[in-house]
């Protein structure tokens, strides 16, 4: 014998091994003590059944011992069961075993055919139980169950087997409590043998239907069930054999003609009959099948003679379920290896870039993912779609739920990462654009560069996440993520464009600074000077009045903050701001350029600048006449009177500059109507860099009048103390060189010098040589006067008489040192001796400077006085 278990000896009484060739017998499912083997399985892949999927069936025989089922089915199918010995009359079939058809043509493929263990044999007695078990678990799993009966047998209760299936009948009626609509049928197939044909086939149908009508009627039927007829869950089909030992040839030749019924068929719609002719084709009809997938048989049965032997109440559906549910578990796990071996690396990837802080951008992500989920769903389907319809459905769902699980989560992250990155590459490319159009002069848009950019980084992004879209999966559609990154980029786009308006801001600011030093600066200029003071006018033209001075500096500066508006809002405008924003920047701009002023007129009013402004206009007043001719100062002119008037003028400007006036409303400027009500859009940062301005800002604290105040009253006073002196100093100067330009002789000199050189006078009067040389010598002393030449004309005469004294005492020094006599008479040494004496000295003329004195001595004289 063949199998796991060991029923009979195969011949040469050895037990068999698990060898692939002990199969070819077939196997032994159940042995005699009720034990399942699993090696089915194995079985069923040796015969390559396990790979047909639903093209497969499976036929159950039974009936009274030693009727001849293994001969019948050994005949019909090819299979090599064991039989009865002709001479011990003893058990042969112990269990179920089960074999492949081997007649393969004639009949459908892959035919698995199960031999039970005979009924009322002598080796169980009285012991049914096995019966009944046996005879459920074909009923159970088989298709068509051959009831293989003597023709003399009909009619018998126990020698047909009646109480068999009444048995049978009343356990399967609990496989349609729970789903009586989806219950697959069965047929029972009547193999009447030894029929010798007194009896027509037909009587002996009608005596076994009317048998199981009968039986039928007499169970006990679950509630609702109690109308319930037999041929709502049975099929019946009839063949007679004739005698195989009295009529060989023809029993082989009505053999081969049933065989030839295993076919596929289906059921006449319009038939109402109840015997074989509704049925077209074979017997093997789609209604019968299981539905259990080939590979997943084994492990079936194996449940359903779990719940046989322990007496449970056989719940077929429910084991279908548990089926479905190991399997497609099963399936899972292992299509889902290549899922991982796909995506593993990937996620791998993305955690290994998010610990380093830098979210990557994976490529092909989405087609990687898109292929691995449909070929991880499409293996899973193909393996595991042939079970339990429910069962499947909710396993394909979990296994689609798991997978995107963990795809949803790779690919949202992916986004998140591209949506980063897409920021980061927008902003920069905006900076990066602008600055280049910076470079370039200046000409460039920046909502046109906003716009331009903005469209292609959305389309990268778009682009991006529709090839993460798998077709059919409704989380897979990133619009939402898509809008989300779009209202971020409006939202850079609105900062960017903030920065950039903030940068106008300032280069707007920095122009209004450079514009307001040179208009405030040339104001306060005119304050000086205009004929050679440090800060004079180019023009040199001075206002008619100084008293409209901060009138003058208010126009300037309304004229240069109207340009400076019109400038901001111009490019504003092109940035496509709103009117809030350029409304924004316009009041700040207002108030940066206040004080810009007031640091402008700051610096104008230092201690330094200021003094320095004063004395410019003091001397300028004191210094010039009206005509703007510089005054040479003389002993007869008002020195007191000019310098009065102009010291209390230019003391006057004082407290005209320590307040910021205007002279047409006499009056500060109107701050608040000037800078504006504070914007709606104003936000708290616009503020943080502002100024507090008195008068404007209630919070300050700070009075109009107080923010106007240029020159506090101890800086005025000191300003007074300190121009005072300084203008007391220039009138002194003033005085000095009145006085210095006239020699102080006595009036009685000139009366004497008259009385005494009276004939002198006479005398060069008369004689005309005489008196054209005083004219000559009078006329050049006038010009050398007017020249101011007298002085260095002393000068030169000065030095040339010291310069010809010198001389004169060289040449007297050469006489006495040639002359023998002199030298003699006068003691001095020889001419050697005196040339030495004069070497050593230095006495020469190249020694001498120009007053005749030795240019040593001079040098050294001047050191002294150093």
């Amino acid at each position: 014998m063949n199998g796991h278990f060991a029923a009979v000896d195969n011949g040469n009484g050895s037990a068999p091994d698990s060898n692939a060739h002990n199969f070819e017998h077939g196997i032994q499912v159940i042995n005699e003590d009720k034990q399942y083997n699993t090696n089915l399985n194995d079985y069923l892949h040796e015969t390559h059944v396990a790979e047909a999927g639903f093209n497969y069936h499976l036929i159950s025989v039974f009936g009274s011992q030693s009727t001849g089922k293994s001969t019948l089915l050994n005949h019909l199918f090819g299979t090599q069961f064991s039989v009865m010995s002709e001479r011990e009359r003893r058990q042969t079939t112990k269990g179920i075993w089960m074999s492949k058809n081997k007649k393969e043509g004639t009949m459908a493929d892959n035919i698995l055919v199960m031999d039970v263990e005979g009924t009322d044999g002598r080796e169980r007695g009285e012991d049914q139980d096995f019966e009944r078990k046996s005879a459920l678990f074909a009923l159970a799993t088989s298709e068509v169950l051959i009831v293989n009966i003597w023709e003399h047998q009909v009619g018998l209760y126990q020698g047909a087997n009646m109480g068999l299936l009444k048995t049978v009948f009343e356990v399967n009626m609990q496989l349609f409590l729970k789903d009586k609509q989806n219950q697959t049928r069965s047929l029972l197939f009547f193999v009447i043998r030894d029929h010798i044909g007194v009896t027509p086939l037909a009587n002996l149908r009608n005596t076994l239907i009317q048998d199981l009508t009968h039986i039928w009627s007499s169970i006990s039927k679950p509630a609702g069930l109690e109308n319930s007829k037999i041929e709502d869950y049975f099929d019946f089909a009839f063949a007679a054999l004739p005698h195989k030992i009295l009529q060989p040839d023809k029993f082989i030749t009505e053999v081969e003609n049933l065989g030839s019924r295993f076919t596929a068929g289906h059921r006449n719609k319009d038939s109402e009959s109840t015997d074989d002719q509704e049925f077209t084709g074979g017997v093997f009809l789609p209604e019968y099948h299981r539905r259990i997938p080939a590979d997943g048989l084994s492990i079936y049965a194996e449940g359903i003679w779990d719940q046989i032997v322990s007496n449970k109440d056989l719940d077929l559906p429910t084991q279908q379920e548990l089926l479905a549910q190991f399997r497609c578990d099963e399936i899972a796990r292992e299509v889902q290896i290549a899922f991982d071996a796909a995506i593993a690396p990937l996620e791998e990837q993305q955690a290994e870039s998010t610990r380093a802080g830098k979210p990557a951008v994976l490529p092909d992500l989405g087609q990687i993912g898109a292929e691995a989920r449909e070929k991880c769903v499409k293996n899973f389907e193909t393996q595991a779609s042939r079970y339990h319809k429910g069962v499947y459905t909710t396993k394909r769902s979990e296994l689609e739920d798991k997978i995107d699980t963990r795809l949803k989560a790779l690919y949202q992250a992916h986004l998140t990462a591209a949506h980063k990155a897409g920021v980061t590459a927008f902003s920069e490319a905006v900076t990066n654009a602008v600055k280049a159009g910076q470079k370039a002069g200046g000409a460039y848009e920046f909502a046109e560069i906003v716009e331009k950019q903005k469209t292609k980084t959305l389309e990268i992004f778009k682009k991006e996440a529709q090839s993460l879209a798998i077709p059919g999966v409704a989380w897979s559609n990133f619009k939402p993520q898509y809008l989300i990154f779009e209202k971020e980029l409006d939202e850079v786009s609105a900062r960017l464009r903030k920065e950039e308006m903030r940068r106008l801001a300032i280069r707007v600011e920095r122009w209004v600074k450079s514009r307001l030093g040179d208009a405030i600066g040339l104001e306060f200029n005119k304050l000086g000077s205009g004929r050679g003071g440090s800060g004079a006018p180019e023009s040199g033209e001075k206002p008619s009045t100084e008293k409209d001075i901060w009138d003058r500096v208010w126009k300037a500066f309304i004229s240069i903050v109207g340009e400076a508006e019109g400038r901001f809002t111009d490019r504003a405008k092109s940035f496509e701001a709103s009117d809030d924003e350029v409304q924004v920047g316009l009041w700040r701009l207002r108030r940066k350029s206040w004080v810009a002023l007031r640091e402008k007129i700051e610096e104008e009013v230092m201690e330094s600048n200021i003094l320095m402004k004063l004395r410019e206009n003091f001397e300028d007043k004191f210094r010039y006449d009206e005509d703007g001719v510089p005054r040479i100062w003389r002993p007869s002119d008002d020195i007191e009177g000019i310098y009065t008037r102009a010291r209390e003028s230019t003391l006057g400007l004082v407290p005209l500059l320590a307040r910021f006036r205007l002279q047409s409303s006499g009056s500060p400027p109107d701050l608040i109507e000037f800078i504006g009500v504070q914007p709606h859009g104003v936000e708290p940062g616009d503020e943080e860099d502002l100024t507090p301005i008195g008068g404007v800002d209630e919070d300050e604290g700070k009075s109009l009048e107080e923010e106007t105040t240029i020159l506090s009253e101890p800086k005025r006073q000191d300003l007074v103390v300190r121009f005072k002196k300084m203008a007391d100093g220039v009138y002194v100067e003033a005085k000095r060189s009145a006085i210095g330009g006239i020699t102080q002789v006595p009036l009685y000199f000139y009366a004497v010098l008259l009385v005494l050189g009276w004939n002198e006078f006479v005398m060069v009067l008369r004689n005309p040589i005489l008196f054209l040389l005083l004219l000559l010598m009078g006329g050049g002393t006038y010009v050398a006067y007017s020249l101011n030449l007298l002085g260095p004309m002393m000068q030169m005469a000065n030095a040339a008489s010291t310069q010809g004294v010198e001389i004169g005492k060289a040449k007297l020094r050469e006489f006495l040192e040639n002359h023998e006599g002199a030298r003699g008479a006068l003691g001095m040494p020889a001419k050697q001796t005196q040339t030495q004496q004069r070497a050593d000295t230095g006495i020469s003329m190249d020694t001498l400077d120009s007053q005749g004195r030795k240019r040593e001595s001079r040098v050294m004289e001047g050191e002294d006085d150093i």
